[in-house]
């Protein structure tokens, strides 16, 4: 596999949770955000436990809180509608500062920020320790389905390839003095939008045949494989552990 891009998501470092191999970290991601969600709405302090732990991660991985923050934003669509849900929910109403809401509402609203605000931070961390081409390497060692496998490393590869397509065609179009101000050109823009689809598609196939020439049978060849041992998948296996226990205690004391 070529070498990857480094990604707006990935911080680069030589800490304990960067060099862990990926096969061990999407699990462990994987199992601490299926405790979150099985955690009861009513454990607040199981929830603050959860935070706890990501802010170890991340205090061992040496990523900031500000980058973490700002690549929180794309939670907001789950945070205005949790919001939303006191407002419009069913059900008992109770007074929080002079506004009628829904008490159901309100715990919805509650159960959806807390678990996706703790899934969102745990991926983010995962992003910010682990190299795009690495996580699919850690996909493959997992035996994830091949073929998905390659059509995610082909899209990483040629992302930027086709970003690049995008910003030479919008130059062009500006260069002629268009400007994209009424729907008046959306048919300009749905034309361009066809050619960029017709100028990828055809690039894939030449793509595809020069892979063939070079003796492609199905597999990409593997340059730098990460073998995980089991002191990693002990390390790896902390953060959902820990965070299992205190789910555990939460369902005994609820």
């Amino acid at each position: 596999m070529g070498a990857g891009h480094h990604h707006q998501l990935y911080r680069p470092g030589d800490t304990v949770v960067h060099r862990l191999p990926p096969q061990c970290k999407l699990p462990a991601v994987a199992a601490f955000a299926v405790v979150v969600v099985a955690t009861p709405r009513d454990a607040f302090w199981a929830f603050g436990v959860h935070a706890l732990l990501l802010a170890g991660v991340a205090a061992a991985a040496r990523v900031p809180a500000g980058f973490v923050l700002r690549r929180m934003v794309v939670e907001v669509p789950f945070v205005i509608f949790a919001l939303a849900l006191p407002v419009i929910g069913l059900g008992a109403r109770v007074e929080v500062l002079g506004v009628s809401l829904s008490a159901e509402g309100l715990w919805a609203a509650w159960n959806i920020l807390a678990k996706a605000t703790l899934g969102v931070v745990a991926s983010i961390l995962l992003a910010a320790t682990t190299e795009p081409r690495m996580m699919l390497l850690g996909a493959r060692r997992l035996r994830l389905p091949q073929t998905l496998v390659q059509i995610a490393m082909f899209m990483l590869r040629y992302m930027d390839v086709i970003l690049d397509e995008m910003r030479r065609m919008r130059v062009a179009r500006e260069s002629r003095g268009f400007a994209a101000r009424d729907v008046r050109q959306v048919p300009v823009l749905a034309k361009s939008a066809g050619a960029l689809f017709i100028r990828s598609y055809e690039r894939g196939e030449r793509v595809h045949l020069a892979m063939l020439s070079r003796g492609y049978n199905g597999s990409m060849p593997i340059i730098d494989d990460v073998r995980a041992s089991a002191a990693s998948w002990a390390v790896a296996a902390v953060l959902p552990v820990a965070a299992l226990v205190t789910a555990a205690l939460s369902w005994s004391l609820s």
